[in-house]
């Protein structure tokens, strides 16, 4: 979803949604930020199990320590309801301390096992327990049986192995879509996942893109990444905008998807950076061509 992108209104919030549902897509995924211009993230949950009725829901990702995590268990156990079970939970650390102080969060909680404690109660939310002395546990029970899967967004091996022990995979990100790097952090998901006893682990990657002539395209992703990154001065920005994310035709993106299935990736999520339905319906054809 476009949710990075400015001047939304629910009217191309839900017709961009109702295009993914449309196919070929398998998920429809979104990001959470607080001290920025793009919707709530559980809101627009809500909103998203009411616009479709095919694809999985992605959050990628939500960041526990800034909600509550009995409230956020419920929100997320009422959108795995609303959506019959389609509801995939991305959560992470997050990377902007503006972020937790909007939220009133502390941002020495950011860290891996302040979020791993924060999962052990959503979890216990999710299997009927009671987290108090309250006559009835806090419902509704998720459609999914123990609750949505988790995923874990990081680009840290550190992080990847700390959370085998709750995570069903990885949700990352790569900046320079470099394959063999990406499949080494699959690699070490693929050996935590064996030491913690559990089946092989979902893996996904994403990255930004932009289909176009090279030139619009390129300065397409620059002109996002300066408008997304803007905790990080403007001309750090402007050096890593060349090579960061995707830009090119369908023939050159395509390559790129069959590049990330040979090393085994389950997803990928492609991050938009415009919210021109344009690209949207030329990424389609590239995944339909995929797909055959």
């Amino acid at each position: 979803m476009p949710v990075m992108e400015p001047d939304l209104d629910a009217t191309l919030l839900r017709d961009w949604a109702c295009a993914v549902d449309e196919g070929p897509f398998s998920s429809l995924a979104w990001g959470e930020r607080i001290a920025f211009t793009n919707p709530d993230s559980l809101t627009l949950l809500g909103a998203l199990a009411a616009w479709t009725d095919r694809v999985r829901l992605v959050t990628t990702v939500i960041v526990p320590q800034l909600h509550d995590p009995v409230m956020l268990a419920k929100a997320l156990a009422t959108a795995d309801l609303l959506s019959g079970g389609r509801l995939t939970v991305g959560i992470g650390v997050g990377g902007r301390h503006e972020d937790y102080r909007a939220a009133g969060a502390d941002p020495a909680t950011q860290t891996m096992r302040e979020m791993a404690e924060r999962v052990a109660i959503m979890k216990r939310v999710w299997a009927g327990e009671k987290t108090t002395e309250s006559l009835l546990p806090v419902g509704p029970a998720p459609t999914q049986p123990g609750g949505p899967p988790l995923v874990v967004g990081t680009i840290g091996p550190k992080t990847l192995r700390s959370a085998a022990s709750w995570a069903e995979g990885l949700a990352g990100i790569t900046m320079d879509l470099d394959v063999a790097k990406q499949n080494e952090l699959f690699d070490v998901a693929r050996q935590a996942w064996r030491e913690a006893g559990k089946a092989q682990p979902y893996l996904a990657t994403s990255f930004w893109f932009a289909l176009g002539e090279p030139d619009a395209a390129r300065n397409q992703v620059r002109e996002h990444l300066l408008r997304y990154m803007n905790w990080i001065p403007a001309e750090y920005v402007e050096a890593l905008a060349p090579t960061t994310g995707w830009a090119g035709s369908e023939d050159e993106l395509l390559a790129v998807l069959r590049n990330f299935e040979s090393v085994g990736a389950d997803e990928i999520h492609l991050i938009p950076t415009s919210s021109d339905p344009d690209q949207l319906r030329r990424a389609a054809e590239v995944v339909t061509e995929f797909n055959r």
